[in-house]
């Protein structure tokens, strides 16, 4: 039996599809839009919305962006001969964080996973190819460290190598299986002022 009406049940269901929300939590949510003044809850909405509609990828690095270039490549301080390779927007707000990076970054949007059946083909691999045309020196890899984002690594610095562009590797530090969105700053420093030649 549930204890909910239909439009209570059905907001508690869409919010526990979200990723990381439990029943608990999307029960907690539910009531507190609900008990939200009304111009607040479609305030919310209308956030959602917009950023559903406008939010796209950046020209150059693919990172999630409401411009067409978005403002770190727009960053004429930022060194363009390092290009960090991420897996996603999140891990990009991860290292930009640090506030110590100063290169630009190439976000994948993915990970090689034969299992789910995302290839090299899947991901944004043929826009890295394009952009090391450019005045680049350094490749620094900082996939997860799970056998996905492994994987993805090994594949690029395949790639990358007969250019004779330098490729490294994030350092150790960042746990196997975890995500770089959920590492503190201290331990993304050690791992990227750590890494390593592949």
């Amino acid at each position: 039996m549930d204890h909910f009406s239909g439009h209570i049940k059905e907001l508690i269901d869409q919010l526990s599809a979200l990723p990381g929300v439990g029943s608990k939590t999307a029960q907690r949510l539910a009531f507190h839009i609900i008990n939200m003044p009304a111009e607040k809850a479609k305030a919310l909405s209308d956030a959602i919305r917009e950023a559903k509609e406008n939010v796209r990828e950046c020209s150059v690095c693919h990172t999630l962006t409401d411009d067409d270039i978005c403002p770190i490549c727009r960053d004429e301080e930022r060194d363009r001969s390092v290009i960090m390779v991420v897996e996603n927007s999140r891990d990009l707000a991860a290292y930009e964080k640090t506030g110590r990076y100063k290169g630009v970054y190439h976000v994948l949007q993915g990970a090689i996973s034969p299992l789910l059946g995302i290839g090299p083909e899947d991901i944004r691999l043929k826009e890295l190819i394009r952009r090391l045309e450019g005045d680049v020196s350094e490749v620094i890899i900082a996939t997860n460290s799970s056998l996905e984002g492994e994987t993805t690594a090994m594949y690029i610095s395949k790639l990358i190598k007969p250019t004779g562009i330098k490729v490294t590797r994030i350092a150790s530090g960042v746990p196997v299986g975890g995500d770089l969105e959920y590492i503190d700053e201290v331990t993304l420093l050690r791992a990227l002022d750590g890494r390593t030649e592949l």
